[in-house]
């Protein structure tokens, strides 16, 4: 078969590797349909950071059909549509036990401590998928996995009905999100630098772009500042200028991943006592995410990019790093488009 392989910093070509006949008991072999290329994935390639197993199949974004089962896989079964869960946690840990395994210490990801989607076929355990409608093309469970981040991130969030929201960032993340807050009523300002991104999202969900002037917060907020604030920048100026233009008592949500320690004056956050949460991946918000894709297909249609061969990932990772992609998601189609995708 066909695979990626990152083989160190700046380094993955799409070659032949061997596969085996035989599986690990409990395992599944997936043929692999449709995988979407992540910032991480991107970060990984720029830096290595959370890669653990060199060389590697990135891409933890992804959705296929079980071709092979072994042993106990419980209900799966071979032919079944499925998605990848790309959370690897220890399993032993307090937070893996009580099911919170995204807040496992020792969290890592298909993608980086296993191989990945970038594949024409991958193993994971059974316990690493979840089942996904035939009704729905396959293109979109590769959407389910960012789609789960964005709404654990909205659930952390929490803002109040009817309460406009800021979202700072128009990525696969904020994007993401600030279409399901548009789903669940908010108007929803966007703080994006992309201008094509900015106004892809305005003219596809009706998210509003906001200047990053602080006279134009105040015209649109007053003096008091937005009550509800969600990050998916990893910037800090960002997110210092958010804790100090939020309202007293307000909320920041951080879904973004800081690449450097970031410097903040943490007295905005005392003297104003602002309510600031993180966003681990996601919870428990995989099955939620796959009961809304048929009311979002209409929206995701327009922010996702058509296929890419598997052969083209290299140059769609080059693409991306440039900055000229406006779209949310570029799909990568492992073994081509047929009726599945």
């Amino acid at each position: 078969m066909l695979a990626a392989r990152f083989s160190g910093v700046g380094n993955i070509r799409v070659l032949p590797v061997q596969t085996s006949a035989d599986l690990p008991e409990g395992s599944v072999r997936i043929r692999v349909e449709a995988a979407g290329i992540c910032g991480s994935d991107l970060h990984n390639f720029q830096t290595g950071q959370w890669i653990s197993r060199c060389p590697v199949t990135p891409g933890h974004e992804f959705s296929g059909i079980i071709t092979q089962i072994s042993g106990d896989c419980g209900s799966h079964t071979v032919g079944e549509h499925v998605i990848a869960d790309s959370r690897v946690g220890c399993g032993t840990c307090q937070a893996c036990r009580s099911g919170r395994r995204n807040l496992c210490r020792n969290l890592s990801f298909v993608g980086e401590s296993c191989d990945g989607g970038f594949a024409q076929e991958v193993i994971l355990p059974a316990s690493q998928i979840l089942s996904f409608p035939r009704t729905i093309p396959l293109r979109y469970g590769a959407l389910v996995e960012p789609l789960s981040v964005s709404l654990h991130a909205v659930n952390r969030l929490d803002p109040t009905p009817e309460i406009p929201v800021i979202v700072c960032g128009g990525g696969t993340i904020g994007g993401l999100a600030a279409l399901l807050l548009r789903q669940r009523g908010h108007d929803v300002y966007i703080l994006e630098r992309n201008t094509g991104r900015q106004t892809l999202l305005a003219d596809t969900i009706g998210s509003i772009p906001l200047p990053p002037d602080e006279a134009d917060w105040n015209a649109l907020f007053g003096t008091e500042g937005p009550g509800f604030i969600l990050d998916a920048t990893g910037s800090t100026s960002v997110v210092q200028m958010a804790c100090s233009r939020l309202a007293p008592g307000g909320r920041l949500v951080l879904a973004g991943i800081f690449h450097h320690a970031p410097q903040m004056d943490f007295n905005l956050i005392v003297e104003h006592e602002l309510d600031i949460r993180g966003v681990s991946a996601f919870a428990n918000e995989m099955p939620q995410a796959i009961m809304l894709l048929p009311e979002l297909i209409p929206a995701l249609d327009r922010l996702v990019t058509p296929a890419a061969d598997l052969t083209d990932l290299p140059d769609r990772y080059a693409h991306l790093l440039s900055g000229a992609e406006n779209r949310l998601k570029t799909l990568i189609a492992p073994n081509g488009t047929d009726g599945t995708w």
